[in-house]
């Protein structure tokens, strides 16, 4: 899927109007029921198995959170299918409004589709949502906000159950196994054969567990219930997948060599994850896990290993020696007409948090690692490449890296180790300013 695209000079950029803020649109019965009719096409012949447990006892235009996981795609498409003819709105990530504010972009809000912005607060989202449940509809959100990268989920904002207890609202959860497995995000966006979609969707809460339970408990039920480990899921139900091309890519997560410990030097190509450093040699077995096709297998299990660069990057942040810095190119984000393409910069990296210089020397944006708890980072994002994004409520910034070594899965870890970090009161920033733009 491709976006808007224009090249522009910084400064026009940042002189072009903020778009206004629009309240979200309940989608009538004609919208929601052309999306169900057209839902099975973005399914790209997935086939569908699912239970529902609980939801009669849920009015249908009784408004309610829907919470799910965030695989692909295919997400939003078995939503609609599964809640048809319940009203709801989605919350989207603003980027996917790019280039919609004709026709599409109409047509975007009638079905229920409203924007917010990544590991950004955002207390328009809050407003936005309580607005859907005072008009009766209920309201679809991936807590996750990202894509899954190694297959476990991605972390949570940490104030979920203050603002269950705000909605007061009964709670949706709508569980997805295999289509993680079907199209992972790392896998160059290959569907593979032999996956499909297995769908749970039952009640987490009702209006009056809401009420009764603390905001710890309310809490500690959503960290349960986005508890899962899809490759562990293939494994234990002997789900083989034997495509050709199942590693493509793999290395997109899996970029330090658990062998030798080279970071950068991995191919994930066909069947095999490689070292070109040391010369290590992994198969990706029809059963998702790692075999050396010599030697000894250091960590077979993938979200296993991707905890291990986890701990080599939170190691590297205590002893003070982490600092990750490339040449990038720069584009902005900062209305819904298109990603402005701004020129060449360098991003930087390290318990100070991020330093992106560029543009002829009139961008410096500074962000501290208390900023977010997590980082808006993708793979071959829009086709144009594998990015970081950084920014505010003004403006986001889309980074790609120049280095192609350079993986953006280890900017996620980081940034989510920083901010446990900082949060414990173990790290401090020499930093003043988060979201600083200067111009000299």
């Amino acid at each position: 899927m491709k976006t808007t695209v224009k090249a522009m000079d910084y400064d026009a950029v940042m002189a072009l109007p903020r778009p206004e803020h629009r309240d979200p649109i309940k989608p009538n019965l004609f919208w929601r029921t052309l999306v169900r009719a057209v839902s099975g096409l973005g399914m790209g012949g997935c086939k569908l198995d699912y239970t529902i447990e609980g939801l009669d006892t849920i009015g249908r235009e009784e408004p309610c959170l829907i919470l799910m996981n965030h695989s692909c795609f295919a997400d939003m498409c078995i939503a609609h299918r599964l809640l048809y003819p319940r009203p709801f709105n989605i919350v989207c990530t603003n980027d996917g409004f790019i280039g919609l504010w004709g026709l599409l972009g109409w047509a975007m809000r009638q079905i229920g589709c409203f924007p917010t912005q990544k590991f950004v607060t955002d207390l328009k989202l809050v407003q936005d949502m309580q607005h859907c449940f005072k008009m009766g509809s209920s309201v679809l959100m991936y807590p996750e906000a990202s894509y899954s990268f190694d297959g476990t989920a991605t972390p949570l904002p940490r104030k979920l159950g203050v603002l269950l207890k705000k909605f007061g609202v009964p709670v949706i959860m709508i569980e997805t196994r295999e289509l993680f497995l079907r199209n992972p995000l790392y896998n160059e966006l290959q569907i593979r054969k032999g996956a499909n979609a297995k769908v749970r969707a039952y009640v987490l809460f009702s209006r009056e567990d809401i009420q009764k339970k603390t905001v710890q408990e309310l809490s500690d039920g959503i960290d349960a219930a986005f508890d899962f480990d899809h490759f562990r899921w293939q494994k234990e139900h002997g789900l083989e997948i034997h495509d050709s091309f199942r590693a493509d890519g793999l290395h997109r997560i899996l970029y330090k060599c658990a062998h030798c410990g080279t970071e950068g030097k991995m191919e994930g190509k066909g069947t095999l994850l490689t070292c070109h450093h040391c010369g290590k040699q992994y198969e990706l077995t029809p059963l998702g896990e790692l075999q050396a096709t010599q030697g000894q297998t250091e960590i077979p299990h993938i979200p296993d290993y991707y905890r291990w660069e986890r701990e080599q990057v939170k190691q590297e942040i205590l002893d003070g020696t982490y600092r990750t810095e490339t040449d990038v190119s720069i584009a902005m984000q900062v209305d819904y007409k298109a990603i402005y393409m701004v020129g060449r910069g360098h991003l930087t990296h390290d318990r100070n948090g991020f330093t992106l210089t560029g543009c002829d020397g009139k961008l410096c944006y500074t962000q501290k690692p208390q900023a977010c708890y997590s980082l808006y980072s993708d793979y071959y994002w829009y086709e144009i490449g594998d990015c970081v994004c950084i920014g505010d409520n003004e403006v986001h910034y889309f980074c790609f890296p120049k280095d192609a070594g350079i993986p953006v899965a280890k900017y996620r870890l980081a940034t989510e180790e920083m901010y446990k970090l900082y949060k414990k009161k173990l790290l401090k920033s020499d930093l003043t300013a988060v979201g600083a733009h200067n111009l000299p």
